[in-house]
């Protein structure tokens, strides 16, 4: 039976990963297995978190021996690669893309904003009202607030955001090159997507409201939509811990690799590509994000392929195995 997907709440869905964490991969024999068991039975929230993330998990079948399931762990020691090529041809690289690297680290409206972030870095922020946001890989907002209303302005990337309690009468609202979205006392997510927004409602939920003064549309806690200037995508369940990321961690469940490689080249440096006859492969599980190298080492032990590493700036995932020719 499929796990129940209705979303739980961040501090339950905080505990869950961090038991997950703790467990690794001899999960059968650890002796915290017991205080595992009395927490699942504190509460049916428990248990639900637990096999949300568990059936995820679970599709990386492939995955059984510890020493695998340990490079799935997120490491909070682990620190980030930043070092130079080790080739002449990263030599060569860095030298004539330097300025192309630094904007890729920290793009341009990044320099210009309020607040920001560059390639593997987050940052926290409480705002003048007492409301928390956090800031994910490669995004920059800037912060306007005055007598009539509270302000974001998302520039590029992703934020977390969770409205401070109270009787503030001024709207929140984050505004993008796509439209508005105003809080209803809430906690949700918004991502640029190319020349779209992503919304993805946590709790309460959001008004949103396209650019070119399309009809509005409230998104309730456990849904997600895709917002463009003149109209909305179709709104669907909200992905399975999709706050992951604020905890250091990616969760996905049966996504494309290219997709998976795009996430993972937002928090390093570099050129991450993936070999197009690979394009059909889909994967489960979760990663770390401050170790992408952790993470990518852990795709061979599920898919078939292989690791091809140039520099630390250049990095392609490639078949295990040679690709036969066409026959003639």
């Amino acid at each position: 039976m499929s796990p129940d997907l209705t979303p739980v709440s961040a501090r339950v869905l905080d505990e869950a990963i961090a038991w997950q964490l703790r467990l690794g991969g001899d999960a059968a024999s650890n002796p915290l297995n017991a205080e595992l068991q009395r927490w699942l039975n504190e509460s049916a929230e428990h248990a639900k978190a637990w096999a949300q993330l568990g059936g995820i998990d679970r599709r990386l079948g492939t995955i059984d021996s510890p020493s695998a399931r340990r490079v799935l762990q997120f490491n909070t020691s682990a620190k980030r690669r930043h070092a130079v090529s080790r080739t002449i041809l990263g030599l060569a690289l860095l030298g004539s893309l330097g300025i192309g690297l630094a904007l890729q680290a920290r793009p341009l409206p990044a320099w210009l904003a309020d607040a920001s972030t560059g390639a593997g870095e987050q940052r926290s922020l409480t705002l003048d009202d007492d409301s928390r946001i956090q800031l994910n890989s490669r995004s920059a907002l800037d912060i306007r607030f005055d007598e009539r209303r509270r302000v974001l302005f998302l520039h590029q990337g992703e934020v977390l955001i969770e409205t401070a309690p109270g009787s503030d009468p001024r709207p929140f609202i984050v505004e993008t090159a796509q439209g508005d979205l105003r809080a209803l006392g809430t906690r949700f997510i918004v991502r640029r997507e190319g020349d779209a927004t992503r919304l993805i409602v946590l709790r309460s939920a959001v008004a949103a409201h396209p650019g070119d003064g399309q009809t509005g549309r409230t998104i309730g806690a456990g849904e997600q939509v895709l917002m463009h200037r003149n109209r909305f995508g179709y709104s669907s369940a909200a992905p399975t811990a999709a706050d992951a990321w604020s905890h250091g961690m990616l969760v996905v469940d049966d996504l494309p690799l290219s997709e998976l490689l795009k996430k993972l080249s937002e928090y390093r440096h570099g050129y991450l590509g993936l070999d197009p006859n690979l394009e059909p492969l889909r994967i489960s599980g979760s990663f770390p994000l401050y170790d992408t190298d952790r993470a990518l080492a852990a795709l061979p032990f599920s898919l078939p392929v292989r690791i091809e590493r140039h520099t630390d700036w250049w990095v392609k995932v490639v078949p295990a195995e040679p690709v036969a020719a066409a026959s003639q």
